[in-house]
């Protein structure tokens, strides 16, 4: 099989755009899930909210969880066209689309026209892949990246090794490391760095590596990741460590954190995921025939691409599904190739492919419709509530708990006071939203005693507004004092919705 001929950029700009809107069509449909889509689009809410690009802020409050492109981008479009769910999965929708247009145009170039489409075709209905694609935190985006990051390095690795241009490809695979950089930190060149060095040195290609360093694309790298983080490490003394040694380093390797699993954890889930083209994923690995020597360092590369995102993220105890997306595209490339090589010229394999890619269509829009139908936890008709009734000036109060989506459905104006135990020894035994807030906390102290208060001190604090509105559980009223005027305004659940009115000044006790 011959590559194809490079595309012209008026066809590929047409498949970004189909891509993109394959993505965005269905991804206002649903409310936001909790925990993680209402804290992200949270985030950016806040962003657009105080107009302070640089430090995204959870509640008010310093949040170096994660880099800012995620929140930048959603804030960006949430800034021409308002806040809505659309707008605030805007960093998931261009990482998928980053994914399925590299791997296109990828594919397409050093493969062949057909397996480029059937590999985009795959991965754009691969439920994992179009349900990252829809969902508001920073997996996909950083998915998409580090694919995107991958595929143009190894392009350029190409080209040099055929005599080729390489040098525009080179530079823009330096950006697109600061890009994946800035969308989840340092995997952004831990992870494409590694797919691509191990997959020249065994091809014994280590000329082609170390002319693969290059100081104008450092240049490029600094100039685009560094402002963010030295501004930070400015504003903020300890974000250096937080950010880099806690965030990175003591997460991959300490056990306390969430969702710990076993070793093979991955490996089932793409199973499960790919089970629709689980008969030419097979296929995919059996000893081939007629390929390029290009052609059999892609399908390489592709192994080590699949193989080493596995591998990384299965050491960890703590694993989370949306963690595995980088190895999406690379499967999609296995599974497109074993069917045009092998099976193509069969009618009844042709009918098997359709119905493979009919299922994983299928279940995408399912699993969409699902949510829609019935969305766990959200807060949306509290937020409506809220904003309907609610004066601009009037206090939010959160008892026990933080929900995260609230503020940007309700269109807060200001972060909220959250009621509970702040001791700092208890909050450090589980990694949960208090510690998300609490760490948030400690990067503004003053600010965090004034929205972090303790249950002795909600009487004080309820009386300081004519007006306060008060979400928790429907056992808060014996929890809390100073509660017994309140009126319910929505009970839901287990959640409830209190309006509260106190005379000012409040009597002495």
């Amino acid at each position: 099989m011959s590559a194809g001929p490079v595309p012209k950029g008026r066809s590929l700009a047409l498949v970004a755009l189909l891509v993109f809107a394959w993505f965005a069509a269905t991804a206002w449909v649903r409310p936001l899930l909790l925990p993680d889509e209402g804290r992200y689009v949270a985030v950016v809410w806040e962003m657009l909210r105080s107009g302070d690009w640089m430090t995204p802020t959870l509640n008010g409050l310093p949040f170096f969880h994660k880099p800012p492109l995620f929140y930048w981008l959603g804030a960006g479009v949430m800034s021409v066209f308002g806040p809505s769910e659309w707008a605030g999965r805007m960093g998931a929708i261009v990482g998928a689309t980053l994914g399925c247009f590299a791997l296109y145009a990828f594919v397409r170039r050093w493969c062949g026209e057909r397996t480029g489409r059937m590999a985009l075709l795959v991965l754009a209905v691969q439920p994992l892949f179009f349900m990252g694609g829809q969902y508001a935190n920073l997996d996909m985006l950083v998915a998409g990246c580090i694919s995107a990051t991958v595929l143009l390095l190894a392009h350029a690795a190409l080209c040099l090794q055929q005599g080729l241009p390489y040098r525009a490809a080179l530079w823009g695979g330096y950006a697109l490391v600061a890009l994946s950089v800035l969308a989840k930190g340092l995997i952004g060149i831990v992870l494409p760095g590694g797919v691509i060095v191990l997959w020249l040195l065994l091809q014994g290609r280590w000329r082609v590596l170390l002319r693969l360093l290059s100081l104008p694309g450092l240049l490029v790298f600094l100039l685009l990741a560094g402002p963010w983080f030295w501004v930070m490490q400015a504003r903020f003394p300890e974000f250096g460590y937080y950010f880099f040694i806690v965030q990175h380093f003591k997460r991959f390797a300490e056990t306390g954190f969430n969702n710990a699993q076993p070793f093979w954890f991955y490996p089932a889930v793409l199973a499960v995921f790919f089970a629709p083209w689980g008969v030419w994923l097979v296929r995919a690995f059996r000893p081939g025939r007629g390929r390029s020597p290009e052609q059999q360092s892609v399908h390489l590369l592709m192994g080590i691409w699949a193989a080493l995102i596995v591998l990384f993220f299965s050491l960890p105890q703590s694993k989370l599904v949306g963690y595995v997306l980088p190895a999406v595209p690379a499967l999609a490339y296995f599974v497109a190739d074993a069917y045009v090589r092998r099976t193509s010229d069969s009618a009844s394999s042709s009918r098997w492919w359709l119905a493979s890619a009919a299922l994983g269509l299928l279940v995408s829009l399912g699993a969409v419709a699902g949510l829609a139908w019935k969305a766990p936890k959200s807060t949306r008709g509290f937020a409506a509530v809220l904003a309907a009734q609610g004066a601009r000036g009037d206090a939010v109060f959160m008892l026990d708990h933080y929900y995260y989506d609230l503020p940007f459905y309700a269109r807060l104006q200001q972060p909220v006071r959250v009621v509970g135990d702040w001791t700092r020894a208890k909050i450090d035994l589980h990694d949960n939203w208090q510690k998300e807030i609490a760490d948030a906390g400690d990067f503004a102290p003053t600010q965090a005693q004034a929205l972090l208060i303790g249950a002795a001190a909600l009487p004080a604090a309820l009386c300081q507004h004519p007006v306060a509105w008060l979400m928790g559980d429907k056992d808060s009223l014996q929890r809390f004092t100073g509660l017994a005027q309140a009126t319910v305004l929505l009970n839901s659940g287990d959640t409830t919705l209190w309006r509260l009115e106190r005379p000012v000044p409040c009597p002495s006790p």
